[in-house]
């Protein structure tokens, strides 16, 4: 079920309304009962999966717990990381894995021909799958006391605003509060609803209008000079965060209108003034994961020089797997991984950088990001080398008057609507500016009523007006 549906415009209500009135013992109930049917409106049977990895990780961390020995709890936990990376690399990656072997064997000269899998990746499995599994390493490490309920446990796993796309929570944050009784609050409930229609202005008027130039010029990327590869590239940079970000808000605002609070995802990324701090605003739970599961685990930065490079590469290369079973969704995070190693040795040997104004290393960290989506967005290497070579071409074609006139022709869409979004993410990047310097919703809520409720009538219309609504999927959902 999308969020940017009319199933969930009717359900969300629905589920909010009986959350309220049922007992207060039996709200967990009623919304691990919800989650499983927002799960199910996709693909009913893939639910098995769900549950099977949550019966997995209840009982191998009460297991976990109850073993004397370190081999004993070595054991179980070999249990929960073996059944549900399993899962993970038979759904996801195997036809990459197959596909890869297949290659490598040809060029040898001989050939291994393993049957290919017609089954649909499972919506959401990355995420919950990293959810379980952050559980049972943080009971076997000693950080967290098993779960007895297996009911509030389930829906843990399964909480239906975070379950498809995030954020990627940790027990000791949302466990506590799933055994909460949780009563109506009219400032929870408002702050909650505005803050998912932030997200869906990003959804709807941004992400969704600029996925038209993105797909419209890379799909014919050949043809396509210079300009328009840019302008493209450029669009996807705020698609993907609108439309990321967006879900989080929504997913934010939902958990919140049920009295829930969860974890912050996003925090003006492209105000980033260099790589590493880019990766602590960009998708920070899936960053702070890996840093707490993956990079420390193989020794951090407290290693030699040569080693910690290794681990930087490692943490970046599987989180560019994680994104996707392609290579360049490996690339992807191996040039990340790279530009951080970069930059962390210029800065090491040549201090004086420390003091280039603050706008060009917002810019170089803004253009290196984009070079990378390249990839990231692209179909394949192959296509991605071929847009980064026409970059620089015929970038004179452009400077007529005429070309921006037929811009939907050139670009996919027309100019008015190019004016539109353009002035779209303006107002967005001055809203995140303001909110970093003083949060609104506190603000907002002081105004009087007759100014909420002109705020409220000028988002209608401007997501009336200026969204698109063809119900496309979240980017995030194939991952």
């Amino acid at each position: 079920m999308l969020f940017n549906s009319m199933p969930f415009c009717l359900f969300f209500p629905l589920v909010v309304g009986l959350y309220y009135l049922v007992p207060k013992k039996w709200q967990w109930a009623l919304l691990l009962t919800a989650s499983y049917g927002f799960y199910m409106a996709w693909e009913p049977g893939y639910v098995v999966l769900i549950w099977f990895s949550t019966a997995i990780d209840f009982f191998a961390a009460q297991r976990i717990h109850q073993s004397d020995s370190r081999r004993g709890k070595r054991r179980w936990l070999a249990l929960s990381l073996s059944a549900n990376l399993g899962l993970l690399f038979f759904f996801k990656y195997y036809n990459f894995f197959r596909d890869s072997l297949g290659a490598v064997t040809e060029s040898a000269g001989w050939s291994i021909e393993l049957p290919y899998s017609e089954l649909l990746l499972p919506l959401g499995i990355s995420f919950y799958t990293f959810q379980t599994l952050a559980y049972t390493i943080d009971v076997y490490r000693g950080q967290l006391e098993p779960e007895r309920h297996l009911g509030r446990f389930a829906l843990y796993v399964c909480f239906f605003p975070q379950l498809v796309a995030g954020p990627i929570e940790r027990a000791r944050n949302l466990l506590p509060q799933l055994g909460l009784e949780h009563r109506f609050s009219y400032d929870g409930v408002t702050d909650g609803l505005r803050l998912m229609g932030w997200g869906f202005f990003k959804k709807l008027v941004i992400a969704d209008r600029l996925g038209q130039v993105v797909a419209y010029v890379y799909a014919d990327s050949a043809q396509q000079n210079g300009v328009a590869l840019t302008l493209a590239t450029l669009c996807f940079a705020y698609q993907i965060y609108c439309d990321f970000s967006g879900y989080s808000d929504i997913a934010i605002g939902a958990a919140r209108v049920l009295g829930v609070r969860l974890s912050p995802n996003f925090n003006r990324p492209y105000a980033a003034r260099s790589i590493g701090e880019f990766w602590q605003r960009w998708h920070i739970t899936l960053s702070t994961w890996f840093r707490d599961y993956v990079y420390i685990p193989l020794g951090g930065n407290r290693t030699r020089r040569s080693r910690w490079a290794i681990n930087i590469l490692i943490v970046f290369g599987v989180s560019g797997l994680w994104h996707g079973a392609a290579w360049k969704f490996l690339v992807w995070g191996l040039l990340h991984g790279t530009y951080l190693l970069g930059e962390r040795t210029l800065t090491r040997q040549w201090p004086a950088l420390s003091r280039v104004p603050g706008i060009l290393k917002l810019l170089l960290t803004f253009a290196l990001v984009n070079l990378a989506w390249v990839f990231f967005r692209a179909d394949d290497l192959y296509h991605a080398m071929e847009i980064l070579g026409r970059l620089g071409t015929d970038w004179a074609t452009p400077c007529s008057t005429t070309y921006w006139l037929e811009a939907r022709h050139h670009l996919g869409l027309p100019f008015a609507e190019l004016i539109f979004v353009a002035g779209a993410i303006l107002v967005m990047e001055l809203i995140q500016y303001a909110h970093s310097k003083t949060p609104l919703q506190p603000w907002f809520r002081a105004k009087p009523l007759g100014f909420r409720w002109a705020v409220y009538s000028a988002w209608f219309w401007l997501l009336f007006l200026g969204g698109v609504f063809r119900q496309q999927e979240f980017i995030y959902f194939v991952f």
